[in-house]
């Protein structure tokens, strides 16, 4: 019988904005593999998540870039703000 731990983390992430982007980092981060348990706080611009290793955390970290929401601490270029607007738009549809 294999028994896999999940671990809890929280990003705090830039340019959470409303409801469109928490869909659409739900519905982005919840496909990952070993992913689950995905929560959007819109007002605290934090993302929770279950994980099963440190690596998945570094996979939903790039995932959040690449959607346009880097970490609190990380360099928020203007494409990065227009890819966030772009992925809000998406998860309001």
């Amino acid at each position: 019988m294999l028994y896999f731990y999940t671990m809890k983390s929280t990003i705090i992430i830039q340019n959470l904005k409303c409801s469109g982007c928490s869909n659409t980092i739900t519905k982005k981060v919840s496909q990952l593999h070993n992913i689950s348990n995905v929560e959007v706080n819109v007002e605290d611009s934090m993302v929770s998540f279950d994980h099963t290793t440190d690596n998945d955390l570094d996979v939903v970290k790039a995932t959040l870039f690449n959607l346009g929401y880097p970490e609190e601490n990380d360099k928020n270029s203007i494409s990065r703000k227009v890819k966030s607007f772009i992925s809000c738009a998406n998860g309001r549809i």
